[in-house]
């Protein structure tokens, strides 16, 4: 071959490979503008120039981007984070965030009542990515559990200063993988105390060689027995409890690369022994023919459980709360369950960014649902924000973190109509 005919061969290979790149992107990340930009306008000092002109009367310096519900008012309640993920009130009421990115657990006191945190009180520092917080009460008072990307850490910890000592590492956790989040949850089988822990997929479509990954486990408050509760979850990255039952009710992150609509993305009720069915299968037990070429079709054999309820592909819905009774909500929200939309990347027209509230009966099956709140997606595919979790008090507050580059925000929505 002459070194002109090398050349020609050359500039084909790289012509096929930009091709391919080109065609790549466009059928998988051409909306993910809203993922990974910055904001182009402040959502913190937009809400505090809307609550300014509440208090003074007058016009909006810029339009408020932000659809609520009636009856409920937004304001920011703590700000200036890197990546606030999980949200937790202590034993004593005081709100705590992971922030991931800073490798902190801070603590946000509201003395004054305000309604605005005084400080961002540094509970523990120098963490590994930590995400999941949880408490337990024992006789000689509470412990706090911490979830970082490699383990699970156990604190004593004095409520009436928010902190945090005695370090004691109780269970490592798998670190390698495409997901780093590791969220903890707390249950009560036959009377005891124990911890639920999910650990997301090491991959976006794979057989997994390390059974702690696309699983939630199980384990004591001391670590031992720490065991394989759930299996078949890509990516869970929340879990909370249904409110005056013990159901463990979890987000789940569907596969990419499947187009704009498949799968769905999903919540699941998580029952121990139970498979959920990635990589094989989504949604309501539907064969993923694209991974799996297994023409028996192991989802239609009653070995997996299907999704409780499906949602629209590539949302990323992460965190999750009920309306709970014995407060001020009215009967027509009690009950009920909002879930936060992360939002898309592998999508061509993105989507989510929004919280949603989902209507159900008193058997936990969906009657209805509707946008809760909306705007963080702006019509020019910018985005304002990124909801995270989603934490929703008996007294008519709900606190709601963001994490989008640059904003690194905790929201406060109250319910006005008391």
């Amino acid at each position: 071959m002459s070194t002109k005919q090398i050349w020609i061969f050359v500039g084909l290979l790289v012509a096929l490979g930009v091709g391919y790149v080109s065609y790549f992107f466009w059928q998988n990340l051409r909306g993910i503008k809203p993922a990974i930009t910055p904001a182009n306008q402040d959502i913190a000092e937009i809400i505090e120039d809307q609550t300014k002109q509440e208090l003074i009367g007058g016009p909006n310096q810029v339009p408020f981007p932000l659809t609520l519900p009636d009856n409920f008012r937004i304001s920011v309640f703590a700000e200036n984070f890197e990546k606030p993920r999980v949200l937790k009130k202590d034993p004593a009421g005081v709100l705590l965030v992971s922030d991931s990115e800073a490798g902190q657990i801070i603590a946000l006191p509201d003395s004054n009542q305000d309604l605005v945190a005084d400080a961002h009180q540094v509970v523990i520092d120098n963490l590994d990515q930590p995400h999941g917080i949880e408490f337990l009460h024992f006789d000689d008072g509470y412990k706090m559990y911490i979830a970082t990307i490699n383990a699970i850490t156990s604190y004593d910890y004095d409520e009436g200063h928010q902190n945090a000592t005695n370090p004691v590492k109780i269970v490592d956790l798998p670190k390698d993988g495409l997901h780093t989040t590791r969220t903890l949850s707390k249950t009560n089988i036959n009377g005891e105390q124990k911890l639920l822990v999910s650990i997301g997929s090491s991959c976006n479509i794979c057989n997994e060689t390390d059974s702690r990954h696309a699983a939630i486990m199980i384990l004591n408050p001391d670590g031992s027995q720490f065991e394989t509760y759930a299996t078949g979850l890509r990516n869970s990255v929340f879990l909370t409890t249904r409110d005056g039952t013990n159901e463990i009710w979890a987000t789940e992150n569907g596969r990419d690369l499947l187009g704009d609509d498949l799968p769905p993305d999903e919540i699941n009720i998580i029952e121990g022994g139970s498979n959920y069915g990635w990589p094989l299968c989504y949604g309501q037990n539907i064969h993923d023919t694209n991974f799996s070429h297994d023409p028996t079709d192991p989802c239609s054999t009653g070995a997996t459980v299907a999704s409780h309820i499906d949602l629209q592909a590539h949302s990323a819905p992460l965190g999750l709360d009920f309306f709970p009774a014995g407060g001020v909500w009215p009967d027509d929200l009690v009950g009920d369950l909002l879930v936060a939309y992360h939002g898309s990347w592998n999508r061509s027209e993105p989507t989510g960014y929004k919280i949603v509230r989902f209507n159900l009966d008193k058997l936990g099956q969906e009657k209805s649902r509707t946008d809760f709140i909306t705007g963080w997606l702006q019509p020019d595919n910018n985005s304002l924000g990124r909801p995270v979790d989603i934490l929703i008090e008996p007294n008519g507050n709900i606190y709601i973190s963001d994490d989008k580059q640059g904003v690194g925000l905790i929201y406060l929505l109250q319910y006005t109509n008391i």
